[in-house]
């Protein structure tokens, strides 16, 4: 692998910004400071851009295996480089469901074949397979994942006894995707006597309801603390949900983690008018005062990371009335580049979208030697011009289902290169698919 030298670039790392060059060699950021000398393969000038971590998207759907019409591992690692995502970790509700080590090791031989960048494959619990989750290995895998509320195929984990056994016995964090499914159904029937098929996209917050986030998130947090799991609740939606976490404690500490989705601080209920399902997804997308509470959750640490659930859908699928139309909405190529436009708006600093994004994952995770720009760590790592906008289309858009709700839009900044493991993978809208990403570590 060659070496490479950045210089002068804008380095954002563990709080602070300053003017530094990096060292790449084999692989890993062999030098990080001022002036380097260091002979190279190549050398990068990078004046005038900003030097990132690499991010680490801790909830992806990749679609593969099974459902490689909308997207595959490959296609989908592809569009995460392009939107400066070094790393991903992926969800089980493929087909058939990742919910057996054969079937979780498939994924991961896939993904070492076709990955550009770096992955891990959480394993799926279900009612039945405590065995097999049990078996997981916390130095290889990223997590247990855990439905609690509508989901694909058997994955609705709902069997008290299971969730008891699982919260008490893992030795991995759980991540956990918490609806009530009882109170959406209910929810359902109401609207379905009112519209019957006909049923407004814009409903979609309101049968999928704050009250239905709430009793989930407040079940699993119940659990959580009475066996001290080591929980981590996905895409919070909902300002009630915030009060259930806390910010007095180093992250290190803390033993119940939130994340937010780029989604959920993007977009509100009045977007329904304009995007219809495209921004359809679990948990919806609710009223603005939930989004303006998650920005300021973000703001105050109750909120440890940020993500993006990414979930692509093919357009005639998501051009179906509402109860057929799939939730999801495919995010990792622009994530990075919507919490940049919150940092241009003044809702965020630099340094903290790196901190969410980048950083915190890491720790949530145990990530090992990833999320920082630091001598002897993965040279994973992105450029970014934060002065030239980036207008997004059909042409540049490398999801496999071909759209994006944001195509159209100008964002302010565009990600110029991207290195994954010490390999440039990425430059200018370019990719060098000459080597494949590697699986992530874990120090548990």
């Amino acid at each position: 692998m060659k070496s490479i030298l950045i210089q002068n670039a804008q380095l954002v790392n563990e709080g602070k910004t300053a003017t530094a060059d990096v060292l790449i060699k084999d692989g890993r950021i062999a030098q990080v400071g001022q002036n380097l000398t260091a002979e190279a393969d190549e050398t990068i000038d990078a004046t005038g851009l900003h030097l990132l971590p690499g991010v680490i998207d801790d909830q992806v759907h990749f679609r593969e295996p099974g459902l490689t019409h909308k997207a595959t591992i490959g296609s989908e690692a592809r569009a995460a480089v392009a939107g400066g995502v070094t790393s991903y970790m992926e969800m089980p509700n493929t087909v058939p469901n990742a919910v057996t080590q054969e079937l979780l090791q498939d994924k991961y031989n896939i993904a070492a074949e076709t990955s550009l960048a770096n992955y891990s494959f959480y394993m799926g619990a279900t009612n039945d397979n405590l065995t097999e989750v049990l078996l997981t290995n916390p130095n290889t895998v990223c997590g247990i994942k855990i439905f609690m509320g509508s989901s694909t195929g058997n994955m609705l984990v709902d069997n008290a006894e299971t969730l008891e056994q699982i919260f008490s016995k893992a030795k991995l964090p759980i991540a956990v995707h918490c609806e009530d499914e009882q109170t959406i159904r209910d929810n359902m029937a109401i609207y379905e006597e009112k519209y019957g098929e006909d049923i407004p996209v814009k409903c979609h917050p309101e049968i999928r309801s704050e009250v239905a986030c709430f009793k989930s998130s407040f079940m699993a947090v119940k659990l959580a603390e009475k066996h001290n799991t080591r929980l981590h609740i996905l895409h919070i939606s909902t300002e009630e949900e915030l009060k259930l976490f806390r910010n007095d404690i180093p992250l290190e500490q803390k033993r119940i983690t939130a994340e937010v989705c780029v989604h959920h601080l993007w977009f509100d209920k009045e977007d329904y008018d304009t995007l219809g399902t495209q921004i359809k997804c679990n948990p919806a997308i609710k009223e603005a005062r939930h989004k303006k509470a998650l920005l300021q959750g973000l703001l105050e640490d109750k909120l440890d990371v940020i993500a993006t659930d990414h979930a692509p859908h093919t357009w005639d699928e998501k051009q179906q009335k509402y109860k057929k139309a799939p939730s999801g909405v495919p995010l990792v190529q622009h994530s990075l580049q919507m919490m940049l436009a919150f940092v241009r708006e003044g809702k965020l600093t630099l340094e903290k979208v790196v901190e969410k994004m980048c950083h915190a994952p890491a720790i949530l995770f145990n990530v090992r030697e990833r999320g920082y720009i630091r001598e002897g760590y993965w040279a994973d790592l992105v450029l970014v011009d934060l002065n030239k906008p980036y207008t997004v289309s059909k042409d540049n858009t490398n999801y496999q289902c071909g759209w994006s709700p944001f195509e159209g839009h100008t964002f302010g900044s565009t990600i110029t290169h991207t290195f994954v493991s010490g390999h440039l993978a990425y430059i200018n809208g370019a990719f060098d698919e000459s080597r494949r990403g590697e699986r992530l570590l874990f120090d548990r």
